[in-house]
Parts: C-alpha cells; structure tokens; sequence
C-alpha cells in the first residue's frame, strides 16, 4: 500500500532544488555575488541563504572570498572537469568549432539539455565578424526557443528520429529578435542525442544561400563529432 512521505522527506527534497537554485545562480555570474544579489536573483530570505550556502560550502560547492562574496567551489569546477573528461566534449568538439568559424561561418556553439526548461551553452567560439549575438559558455537558454532548442526537444524530450526530428533546423528572431541560427544534433553511442553544434549570429546575415551552405557544413561537423563521440551519424 502506497503512503504519503513524511514532511522531512518532502522538506528535504525542497532543501536540496533551494540549494542547486543557489549554485546555479551563482554560475550565471561572471564576478562573484553578494549575499542580497543571491537573495534578488533567488528569491529566497538572506536567512534561507545563509543556511544553505553553509552547507554548500562544507561540500566545496560554494567558497565565500574575502570580501563577503560568493563564488563556485573546487567541487563544481571537479565536477564540470568530469563531465566533459566522460564525453570527450572539449577535445572533440573544440577543434570543430575552430573549423567552422575559421570557413567565415557565423559563431559556433554547442548546446546539452539542462532541465526541461532551459538548455546550457558548453562551448563557444565566436565569429571572425565585426558584429556578433550575445551568448557565452556557462549561459542558460530557453529550450523552446532557437535552433538548438528544437533539436535538443524533439530528441531528448519528445523522443523523435532522425526521419521525424531531421538533422537541420534553423531559428529566425526566436530567442533574439535580431539574432538567427542553425543548427546539428550529435549522438553518442547509445544513439541518444549529446548535444547540438550551432551556427549562430545577426538576423540580417542569415540570406537563404548563407542558410543553405551552413546547413551542410554543420551536417558534416555534427557527423564527425558524433563519430569521434562513439556515436552512428543516422544521415
């Protein structure tokens, strides 16, 4: 017979989204971050806070500086070490994305799935243009918006093939309305999608032939990461 958890389990479980609310924000920073720039960004009592980061910092996820900030600890930065070393991810993709960006492409990126809101730019190499879109590596994206999102939802949420999901999409004024983007899912070897190499840039550049032959170009990109990878290209 099924029965309700006690409140400390259900008080636990709030406990730990509170406290991985707090590590990502702090993430999202490029400078450390105050104790009532957390509270803003969180939403959460400075009191609520300061419990948390207390056991955050025991775990080293977060480190509290001198000047009363808050940054991410050793073991946040371990554990981003280890989840590129179990995919390769750096040394795969990184040279890649040179590759693409040196062809006089637009900016290349590569996206993973965060949660079922939002995907997160691991790589990023921008563009030998004068004019560039705003995204770094670190920055959290809407999933259901932009390229890289629909790629990332119609495989890793929905479920889809290659015959039903394709190998290409684009984005128009989506996420930015002046921005625009292509781009390519990558599988690993369990056929599951990795993440998405995209192109992306001002809106104003994105002309059907532009569109036509970074669509290839990323096709063939995405097929080589997937095979360096482990993965089987399905086009």
């Amino acid at each position: 017979m099924s029965r309700t958890a006690p409140p400390e389990s259900v008080d636990g479980v709030a406990a730990v989204d509170r406290a991985l609310a707090i590590v990502d924000a702090i993430a999202q920073t490029t400078e450390p971050i105050s104790l009532a720039d957390l509270s803003r960004v969180t939403g959460f009592y400075k009191s609520t806070l300061l419990r948390l980061i207390a056991s955050l910092e025991r775990s080293n996820l977060v480190v509290r500086r001198a000047d009363g900030r808050y940054a991410l600890g050793l073991y946040a930065h371990q554990l981003g070490r280890a989840y590129e070393a179990a995919y390769h991810l750096t040394d795969v993709l990184q040279p890649i994305l040179q590759a693409l960006v040196d062809q006089g492409t637009e900016s290349a990126s590569f996206h993973a799935y965060h949660d079922p809101q939002s995907r997160i730019c691991l790589l990023r190499i921008d563009s030998l243009h004068s004019t560039l879109d705003r995204i770094r590596a670190g920055d959290l994206l809407p999933l259901d918006k932009g390229a890289a999102g629909k790629l990332l939802t119609a495989y890793r949420v929905l479920g889809e093939r290659a015959d039903a999901a394709g190998l290409v999409a684009t984005s128009m004024g989506e996420r930015d309305p002046s921005c625009a983007a292509v781009a390519s899912p990558v599988f690993g070897p369990d056929d599951e999608i990795r993440g998405v190499i995209s192109l992306s840039g001002p809106k104003e550049r994105f002309t059907a032939a532009a569109i036509k032959k970074m669509s290839q170009l990323l096709q063939d990109s995405a097929a080589r990461a997937t095979r360096s990878l482990g993965g089987r290209w399905p086009g």
